[in-house]
């Protein structure tokens, strides 16, 4: 019998949305519990996210998946 505990993870496309994705970004980080992860899918990697991230108590990693295709996996401290 195992034991292990599968994160679930929220994924949020913001490839095709116009303008700045960023309150989208922050209104799904809300709907994320303590043991959720929000996978961020997006064109390019979102450095200046990164900042608003760590402030807000949130750690990440990212990883570049395709030529056009970035994914963040962010999750609560």
């Amino acid at each position: 019998m195992s034991t292990e505990h599968q994160e679930a993870v929220q994924e949020l496309d913001v490839r095709d949305v116009d303008g700045e994705p960023f309150e989208q970004i922050m209104s799904a980080l809300d709907s994320v519990s303590e043991s959720e992860a929000l996978r961020l899918v997006n064109s390019f990697e979102p450095v200046p996210l990164y900042d608003v991230l760590t402030t807000k108590g949130y750690r990440y990693d990212a990883e570049q998946v395709a030529d056009e295709e970035w994914h963040v996996t962010i999750r609560p401290e």
